[in-house]
Order: structure tokens, then sequence, then C-alpha cells
């Protein structure tokens, strides 16, 4: 593995037209095979967990499970009664239209409102409940047809499936708005790096074409996980950091070391050079973000391993366009700038009378000073500092994100709040489900009436009439629906839940012997999926915990550097879940970022955050703490390789954080707060760690553990001398002897 990149390198430095055209070849392959094979998107069955998705396995398999609905909401205009007449009108043309519709499977007779100010229409779509959202077009298109013809009332339409559509529609348009955004302040930045267009377009291109290759290998991959439709936006999210930053670290190393051969190494010999050091940092480092990454399926739950999958694959892609096409590129650009050498030769000149330690810019150079000169103080107050960032995440609040936390700039959420003020009843929705044998049916069947009758007193649900109870044809399995006026995130709903399960339910249907039940409902799959990520926390945590001290100890071959690696990874992670509970779970920041609090985080964001942080930690831990080994190996002291390795990677660790940081923080601008959540944390999370864990914690560790820190895991017997062979001539030579400096 050591010589793994250096190999590559080789190879395509000596054949850089066939490794280019063999990396685009590549990409075509694996865009067509999956544009081919297609995707394989989640059903409702892949999400169940808990309680809450057994009493919906029980109900599909009594073939009584929950059916893409949608609402035609038919109402006056604001401050008018509804007119009988036309409102008649309007429900029958509506009808009428829905029921010629292929996708729909039947149409309801139309609801009043209890003031009578509105009536709704149900209408019930063919398929799964998830196909609802591909379906309700056609839908939608009848409802505005039937508004244009019926001028005298308005007619709308809101459901789950409109709903999700109207989502997912909005998080394509926020997603071209981040692209629009963070494309062009990339290329800025990669322009102030290299000062030429040419060299800033290599990494965005091959960053684009990795992401490209992995959202067609992740169309493959959704065969054997099912996708759940956000595996895309994170692909396109970490392709563009990972894909910038790996080209960025392998550049700027090949631009060092030309500056230091001075002409007198070959575009090849330089190439190879880069491969032996940044290339190796680069495969450490996506291994390290690629095993982190992989702890998510520990998780056992179908969106964490569509975005586990989504991260392994297009970093996997990502490592392989730096050591393949970019070796070839840099070649191929090389020997444009050896065509002008003899142009150039004052500048190569001064080049070489250039020192070979890099010197830190005044900005490095004052972050740095305090912990050069006292770094017992620094990582003292730094420490400190980073904890009470992360203390507010002790008062973390997770909560399942549904319905309620949508973008009111949704049509279909607009008319859904019309809806639920119109009729409260369909805030939420319990299903108890009960199977027993088909000759218990009607003892059953007086249970959960009885259950319904007593929710009804409970102030917390609807007081409805008589409920109905739905029973399967076989007669085995039978359903009760119990409606709470309140929304799915409030505490007045999960206290229904909990009367449900814990008072009613037992006190009535649970005295049956043999009688299998359970509850379900939106509020039940909040709930329950909170408490399973909650018990898989532990084992994600641990085993992200111990995969990255062993990744380090592997790498570095240090204990000591593995200990500090897992605890600075750690900090920086904590100190961003803090910031994140500080500014989403109250209400101060929601004018200034434009969004409505749901006094919560929501429950995917810090478990996934935490891992990918962690992978993203290691990037810059590898690149900074090779530099620094590269300096201890060469013979350098301790203090002084801190010092001369956070000098070389300070530009180009910035450099990469900023492009970090643009592309997350796009994400901020976005829609969906989830979405919003993870852009803040994962662009402040980087912040932190490439100015206050690397610039000010790192350096002040290392420095007082000094040549401890660089103590080899284990002691072996000392080589036996040989006599060394003479070098060879040319740049090979000099390569040979530039790699037993390096080693």
């Amino acid at each position: 593995m050591r010589k793994l990149p250096v190999r590559m390198a080789r190879w395509s430095a000596r054949h850089p037209w066939r490794a280019i055209a063999g990396w685009f070849v590549f990409v075509a392959l694996c865009v067509g095979t999956g544009v081919s094979v297609g995707g394989n998107p989640a059903t409702t069955a892949d999400f169940r967990v808990g309680e809450a998705g057994r009493a919906e396995q029980l109900a599909t398999e009594g073939g009584l499970e929950r059916k893409p609905t949608e609402h035609v909401l038919i109402r006056a205009e604001s401050g008018r009664s509804l007119d009988p007449a036309a409102a008649g009108a309007a429900v029958r043309d509506v009808t009428a239209r829905m029921e010629r519709l292929p996708e729909v499977a039947s149409v309801a007779a139309p609801v009043r409102s209890a003031d009578g100010g509105a009536l709704r229409v149900p209408v019930v779509l063919k398929g799964a409940e998830l196909d609802g959202r591909k379906n309700v077009g056609p839908l939608l298109e009848q409802t505005e047809a039937a508004a244009a013809a019926h001028p005298g009332v308005v007619i709308e339409e809101t459901g789950s499936p409109a709903i999700s559509k109207g989502v997912n529609d909005q998080r394509a348009e926020d997603l071209a708005l981040s692209e629009r955004i963070s494309l062009p302040v990339t290329l800025v930045t990669l322009l102030v790096v290299f000062g030429s267009v040419v060299m800033a377009g290599v990494p965005l291109l091959l960053a684009l074409t990795s992401i490209a290759a992995a959202l067609g290998l992740s169309m493959v991959a959704s065969h054997l996980l099912p996708d759940p439709g956000v595996g895309t936006n994170l692909i396109l999210l970490i392709g563009l950091a990972v894909g910038v930053d790996y080209t960025l670290f392998y550049l700027k190393r090949e631009r060092e070391e030309r500056a230091r051969a001075g002409g007198r190494l070959s575009s090849a010999a330089l190439v190879e050079l880069a491969a032996a050091t940044a290339g190796r940092a680069i495969v450490v480092s996506g291994l390290a973000v690629i095993v982190s990454t992989a702890t998510l399926y520990l998780a056992a739950d179908v969106i964490f391993s569509s975005l586990a999958t989504g991260t392994i694959l297009v970093v996997a892609v990502a490592v392989a366009s730096s050591l393949t096409a970019l070796p070839a590129l840099l070649v191929t650009l090389g020997r444009r700038t050896e065509r002008r050498a003899a142009r150039r030769a004052e500048r190569r000149a001064a080049r070489r009378a250039r020192p070979e330690r890099p010197e830190l810019g005044r900005v490095f150079a004052a972050l740095l000073r305090p912990a050069q000169r006292r770094p017992a103080a620094t990582l003292v107050v730094s420490v400190l500092a980073m904890l009470a960032l992360a203390a507010p995440a002790l008062g973390m609040k997770l909560v399942d994100p549904g319905k309620d936390t949508f973008s009111r700039d949704i049509p279909a959420m607009q008319t859904y709040d019309r809806l639920t003020d119109a009729f409260p009843e369909l805030k939420v929705r319990h299903e108890v489900v009960a199977r027993s044998t088909p000759e218990r049916a009607p003892e059953v069947r007086r249970a959960l009436a009885g259950l319904g009758r007593r929710a009804a007193a409970d102030p917390l649900f609807v007081r409805a009439a008589e409920p109905a109870v739905r029973t399967s044809p076989d007669g085995r399995t039978s359903v009760l629906v119990l409606s709470v006026p309140h929304f799915a995130n409030s505490q007045s709903a999960k206290d229904s839940l909990r009367h449900l399960r814990d008072d009613h339910l037992p006190a009535t249907v649970g005295e049956l012997a043999g009688v299998e039940t359970a509850v379900s409902g939106d509020v039940a799959r909040g709930v329950d999926y909170v408490a399973h990520e909650r018990g898989k926390l532990p084992l994600v945590v641990g085993a992200l915990l111990l995969v990255t001290f062993v990744m380090t100890v592997l790498a570095f071959r240090s204990v000591a550097i593995g200990l500090l690696g897992v605890g600075l990874n750690l900090l920086s992670a904590a100190a961003a879940l803090g910031a994140l509970v500080l500014v989403f779970q109250g209400t101060w920041a929601e004018g200034l970022l434009d969004f409505d609090s749901m006094g919560a985080i929501a429950s995917r964001v810090p478990l996934f955050l935490f891992v990918i942080l962690f992978g993203l930690s290691m990037d810059y831990q590898v690149f900074v703490v090779s530099r620094i080994k590269e300096a201890r190996d060469a013979g350098m002291p301790a203090r002084e390789a801190v010092t001369a390795g956070i000098a070389a990677s300070a530009k180009v660790v910035t450099s990469a954080a900023v492009v970090m940081v643009t592309v997350f923080s796009g994400f901020v601008a976005l829609h969906l707060t989830e979405m919003k959540q993870m852009g803040l944390c994962l662009a402040l999370a980087v912040l932190l760690d490439a100015v206050v864990i690397r610039m000010m914690v790192l350096p002040a560790a290392l420095l007082l553990l000094g040549e401890r820190a660089w103590r080899p895991l284990r002691r072996g017997p000392a080589p036996a001398a040989s006599a060394p062979a003479p070098p060879a001539g040319g740049p090979d030579g000099a390569v040979a002897r530039t790699f037993e400096n390096v080693r």
C-alpha cells in the first residue's frame, strides 16, 4: 500500500493520454451502467423500525396498509361564506375528474368541516404509500383545471403525496442554487491559490467527474441497499469538497517539488515525488473517511446506509482520480512548462536560491505563535473554549422531522395548513393494529370499539362518533384509526401516543389473551425512530472511535498520535454539535438564517454529522501530521518538525478548508431545516478544525509531547547494513535520492 500511489503515478506519468482517456472511459461506464440498470428506490417496508414498524407490517399482511391519500379542499374566498350550490358543483366536477384518472383508486364522499366553511374530497391513489409522490402530478393538474372552471370557490389540493413532491421539487431547486453559489466561489479560491485558470480548473474537473461516476455507481449499489432518495444530495456535497481537497493537496505538493528541483527534474519525476508523499496521504485519508463512514451501517437504518454508501463511493472515486488521472494531467501540463524553461531560467535560479523550509505567512504565524511560545497555556485555553462551545450539546433534543417542519413556501404546505385548520382531526392519526385468529374477529372488533370510546373521553383525542374498525378479508387483522387535534411534533401528540400505548390499549384489547397489538402513525413513527437511533448510538460511536484510533496508529506508527487524533476529532465534533444546538434549538437565529425552529434537532443529523466530521477531521490530521512526520523522519528535532510541518501545510489546508466551508455554507441557504442544520454544522466544524485544532491545539499538544509523540509502536532489530547502490543518472537518480530522504 505504501508503494501503490507511486506505482500508479509512474504508470500514469509514462502513459498520460492513456490514463486520461481511461479515466473518462471509467466515468462514462459508471454513468452508463447506472442509467441502464436504474435506481432501486426504498419502499415503505425499508423504513420500518420499532413498534410502529411492526404495526405496519401486521396491517400490510392483512391488506390494510396505509394508502397514499390526497384531499381536495373546496372553500370560499377569505372573509366570504361558502355558496352551497357553487360548492356542490365543484365537488361533482372534482369527483368526476379524479375518477377518470388511472392513478386514482377511489374517491370518497365529500366531508364538511365543523363550521360548514369548507368541504374536502378524499382521493386515494393506487400503489404503495411512497409511490404517491410519483403519481400525484395528474391529480394536481386536474385540481388546477377544476379551480379555473369554478371561479366562485377556491379549489386546492394537498396530502402526503403532493407535499412529498413539493419537497423534492424544492430540494432540487435548492441544490441547483447551492451549486451556483459554491462552484464560482470554489473556482475563485483555486485561482487565488494557483494563479492559473488551467491549474484551478483541474481540481474542479476531477471533482465533477468523480461526482458523476459516484452517482452512476450509487444507482448500481441501490440494488443491494435501497435508495431512500438522499444519497444524491450527499454525493454532491461531499464529492465537491473532498474531490477538490485531494487534488489540491497533490497539486500543491507537485508545485513544491517543482520549485525545489529548479528545473533539474522532469514532470514525470516530480509527479512520482508528489505521489510518494501527498499520494500516500490521500490514500490514508480516503481510507480513514471510508472506514469511519462505514460505521453508519451499524445503525441498521436505510437512510444512514444510503448516506454511508454515497460517501464511500464518492470518496473512493475521488481518491482514484487523484492517483490516476491527476498525475497524467500534471505531466501533460508540466511539459508545456518545460518547453518554456529557457525563458524562465532566471526564475528557476531564484527558486533554487529560496530555502527549502516553507515560511509561514503573517496570519498563520500569528495563529501559531501562542502554541510556540506558551504551548501549555494555549492548549488549556483552546480546549476550554472548544468545550464551552460544545456544552449546549448536552441539552440536545431530537425530533423526527415531519410535515409540520417543511417550508411553507411549498404550495401544498400552505394548503395543508388551511386543511388542518378546517379539519383539525387530520393533523395526527394513530393506527391501532390487532391480529388474532379469524374466529376471534368479532371479539377483537368489540375491544377496539371500546378502545375508541375510551380514547374519545381523553381530552388529547378528537371526540368523535363511534369509531370505525376495519377488518381484513381473512378476519385475522383489524385496524382502528384514532384522531388527535395536535401536530405530530407537539408534546400533546406525543402524550396522546403514550396514553394510548401505556393506558388505553392495555385496558381494552390488551386484556385479550393471544391477541397481538401494536400502534403506528406519524407520531409513533417519529418516536420509535428516535428511540431506535438512541439505541444504536453507543454502537456506532464506539466503533467509530475504535476504527479512527486504529487507522491513525497504523498510519503513523504511534499510539500517542492515535490517542491525540481521537481526542481532537471528538473535541471538534462536539464543538460543532454544540453550536448546532445553540443556533437551531432556540429561536434567536430564526430571522438570521430564515428557518422556523423545531425546538429540537432533526434526529438523523447528529449521528450522521458525528461520523462525517470524524472522517473530515481525519483529512486534515493526515495531511498536517504527515508533513510533521516527514520533517521528523528527515532528522529534524521534534519541536522544529512541528513548526516546519505546519508551515508546509498551513496554506493548502486553509485553502481546502475555504473550499469545504464554501460548499457546506451553501446548504444554509436551502429551505429544508434539516439541510440547514447539516450545512452550518459541517461548515463550522471544518473552520474550527482548520484554525483552532490544527493551528493551536495540535501544535501545542505535539510541542508538549516532544519526542514522546513519535515513539514507535514497537521496536524491532536494526536493519543490517549494506553498501548503498550508486544512484542512477538523470531524473530517476534524483527521484531515488529524494525517496531515500523521505523515508
